[in-house]
């Protein structure tokens, strides 16, 4: 990868001079901690309340489950879920349930089971905003080469990246120093080192989806898959298009998108997609199953219509959450049982969530439609859920037990 933004003046030297004068030393990076985010504790509900239970298929979301139980069992007993929801228990609160799913073998004897298990705790938005999408596994045409119209390369991981979680990201320098890791435009400007090439508005998409397949001229198919991302904030591009008149809100959706990409000047479109400056780089997964889906953040394949990405500062990964939301490609009104098994750049707020929809055109359109407040309940184990209503306080967001 070309080196990016170097800005250091040099300086003429006469044939006598003395000695160079040293390369200055880059300005000291100032990072400033991220603000807590705001919490309300989780509010213990019914089964019988919860709206759509009856008529809901739990099956997909118990499958992706099992997945997150895999990981479960790979963990050390006395850990959290997360730190950031202590609340939520320990993996020894979770193993039994893990271990009762082995008998549900129809979506009958899965309501009986998880209503046995699990006890529903609803997560309130401390502003009142909820919001729901839908996210898929995209599949696009790529070249080896840079061959009209696959001129755009899938990024690689760069060497100069240096990522210490969260937006902390920084790009090393030639000097020694570093620097927050520059946005979008510089990127592109600069060159990146390709994996492959695709026609520049799906590797856009695929930027925001996380990952996706690639599909070569001589029947080859590689995954391309989330390595790391800039740092920088991600910002909306359909917002950004209406803001100009570019787009009608009717439009603003992927397909909406794509459509104006198409009829737009390569500048425009540039300009367009620089308006985010989150960038995400990407790698070849040689070692999965092509036809398989893709890893989320617990780092195991999504299941469509059982995984769901949700933000890590409020909820741990890997529980099983019950959605109440509406979209034309979920068939109007939905409730499902889904498990949280990804995160997501835009992916922000307590009551906020990502369904997954699977791979391919179809999961891509049905996950368009998806955009639509609703509510989400956190399923606990009973002992679990029986600490919310002990006396004493609740342990609130980013709080960890000082055993652990």
């Amino acid at each position: 990868m070309k080196t990016l933004g170097l800005a250091f003046t040099l300086l003429g030297l006469a044939a006598c001079a003395s000695a160079p004068e040293p390369e200055p030393t880059p300005p000291p990076v100032v990072e400033t901690p991220a603000p807590r985010p705001v919490w309300v504790p989780p509010v213990p509900a019914e089964f019988a309340g919860l709206p759509g239970w009856n008529e809901a298929n739990l099956l997909p979301g118990l499958e992706a489950m099992r997945k997150s139980c895999e990981t479960f069992s790979r963990r050390s007993g006395t850990e959290y879920l997360s730190t950031n929801a202590p609340w939520a228990g320990t993996i020894d609160d979770w193993l039994p349930a893990c271990a009762a799913l082995d008998v549900v073998a129809d979506n009958a004897s899965a309501k009986a089971v998880v209503q046995a298990l699990f006890q529903p705790v609803e997560i309130l938005s401390p502003s009142g905003e909820s919001r729901f999408t839908g996210y898929f596994e995209p599949v696009y045409e790529a070249r080896y080469a840079p061959i009209a119209p696959y001129t755009e390369p899938v990024p690689a991981l760069p060497a100069d990246l240096v990522s210490e979680g969260g937006n902390n990201v920084y790009q090393t320098l030639p000097g020694g120093g570093r620097r927050p890791y520059p946005a979008r435009a510089e990127i592109t400007a600069g060159g990146v080192t390709p994996l492959a090439y695709a026609h520049p508005a799906d590797v856009f998409f695929l930027q925001i989806q996380g990952s996706g397949k690639l599909v070569f001229p001589d029947g080859t198919v590689k995954k391309a898959v989330y390595a790391a991302h800039n740092g920088q904030p991600f910002r909306s591009t359909a917002n950004w298009l209406m803001d100009r008149g570019w787009i009608s809100r009717g439009e603003a959706s992927m397909q909406g998108i794509r459509a104006w990409m198409d009829r737009a000047s390569p500048s425009q479109v540039r300009e367009a997609m620089n308006a985010n400056p989150r960038f995400v780089f990407f790698t070849i997964d040689a070692s999965s199953e092509p036809t398989s889906g893709p890893k989320g953040a617990l780092n195991v394949p999504l299941t469509p219509l059982g995984s769901m990405a949700v933000d890590r500062s409020f909820h741990p990964l890997g529980v099983p959450v019950f959605v109440q939301t509406s979209a034309p490609g979920l068939g109007g009104n939905w409730s499902g049982l889904l498990n949280a098994q990804d995160t997501g750049g835009a992916i922000k707020g307590a009551v906020r969530g990502d369904i997954y929809f699977g791979t391919g055109l179809e999961a891509g359109q049905r996950a368009g439609t998806t955009n639509a407040p609703g509510r989400l309940w956190v399923l606990l184990p009973g002992p679990v859920a029986a600490r919310l209503d002990a006396p004493g306080p609740v342990a609130s967001l980013g709080e960890t037990a000082k055993a652990h």
